[in-house]
């Protein structure tokens, strides 16, 4: 399995799976953020059914859902806390990664530069360079 790396501590990947999560142990990560939200699409497992898998296999889990599109402060704000608080490195995951890689740029808007970000993500497979303005 190959997550996509953004920084030592932190990885992004898509909907995640019950060998997914296995792999991810298997990696050694501690925590996993959920950001995409329950029945976004047809058949895709619920935050809950996530959680208690990923708990089942030791892992640490927040549950921070980014609607694409209703991005707002306290969503980065979560982001924040979560990065600062969970074991270390943190898997994120949603449809695609995207929207975990965005939240991961924010929370770190002030702490590393703009290019720093951009440059992170980009490394990863995340082109975030129309999200420089609000880096």
């Amino acid at each position: 399995m190959s997550f996509r790396t953004v920084s030592k501590d932190f990885s992004a990947y898509g909907q995640v799976s019950q060998s997914d999560l296995q792999s991810a142990v298997d990696q050694g990560f501690k925590s996993l953020i959920i950001n995409r939200p329950d029945h976004e699409s047809p058949g895709q497992p619920t935050a809950a059914e996530t959680t208690a898998a990923a708990e089942a296999l030791g892992l640490e889990v927040r549950f921070i859902p980014l609607v694409s599109g209703q991005l707002t402060m306290e969503h980065v704000d979560q982001t924040k806390a979560a990065l600062a608080e969970m074991p270390k490195p943190i898997l994120a995951h949603c449809a695609s990664g995207m929207r975990s890689a965005i939240l991961w740029s924010l929370a770190h808007k002030g702490e590393m530069s703009a290019d720093d970000i951009i440059n992170a993500v980009s490394k990863a497979g995340y082109d975030l360079a129309g999200l420089r303005p609000n880096l």
